[in-house]
């Protein structure tokens, strides 16, 4: 049977009791239907994870009895900060789940100049707590104790001149250099750039090479923007992560 895991915001110790966020003691006691006793693994985001146990419920109120702590470590020994162009509809949402279950470390909306969504004030912060919400849930469902990080969205060029990685690969579906051309070389961590709908223009590519990235192709056929980011993040792992 799958642990039950739980995030919470709250600070966690040994042998200590806390009495959980409203959301998740709905989704245990109504809609996972556990009942006092019940076993649960909560994690808070700073590393490892606290076997507990349900105990009284009141109302919405449902205390977990902390036990033991276990330092288990499921990141990744590669560091990928991935920007990406903000697109429409749910696409962004798909890309952080997934992107969250293979194992990047940081994520950056961009606002590109064929992003057709533009985010700003209360709008861009209520987006910015729905992305971090999904990439929570999506670590309770992967066994991830340490969640992205999710930046609010910035241009571009503001990223290019954040960046401190070993590496910077930009996918580029007319680069002739392909993941094959970078296994010998030895990476702890890069930053993967990646086009919304319709691609990054010549001028971002441009820009985007002076800044020190490396064009990249990942294969023959031309990937959606919410597809291109898992199979990218998929090889990296696979030629400096923990995949494979």
């Amino acid at each position: 049977m799958r642990d039950i895991r739980v995030f919470t915001a709250q600070p966690l110790t040994a042998d200590t009791e806390i009495v959980l966020e409203e959301n998740s003691a709905h989704h245990l006691t109504v809609v996972l239907r556990l009942k006092t006793g019940a076993k649960i693994v909560l994690f808070n985001g700073t590393g490892g994870e606290y076997n507990a146990t349900l105990g009284q419920v009141t109302g919405k109120h449902v205390r977990a009895l902390i036990s033991d702590f276990t330092d288990t470590n499921r990141q990744s020994p590669l560091y990928i900060s991935l920007g990406i162009g903000l697109s429409r509809g749910d696409r962004m949402d798909w890309v952080i789940q997934k992107a969250t279950e293979v194992g990047v470390a940081e994520i950056t909306p961009l606002f590109t100049a064929r992003s057709e969504v533009r985010l700003k004030g209360d709008r861009a912060d209520k987006k910015i707590r729905h992305w971090r919400k999904i990439a929570i849930n999506a670590c309770e469902q992967c066994y991830r104790n340490i969640p992205p990080i999710i930046n609010a969205p910035t241009s571009p060029d503001l990223w290019f001149q954040s960046l401190s990685t070993d590496k910077k690969l930009v996918l580029h579906h007319h680069s002739e250099q392909t993941v094959t051309v970078l296994r010998s070389q030895q990476v702890t961590s890069t930053a993967l750039l990646i086009g919304p709908e319709g691609g990054l223009t010549d001028s971002e590519i441009s820009s985007s090479l002076h800044s020190g990235f490396e064009p990249l192709t990942i294969g023959p056929r031309v990937l959606r923007t919410e597809t291109a980011p898992i199979v990218a993040i998929t090889l990296l792992q696979s030629l400096w992560g923990d995949f494979g």
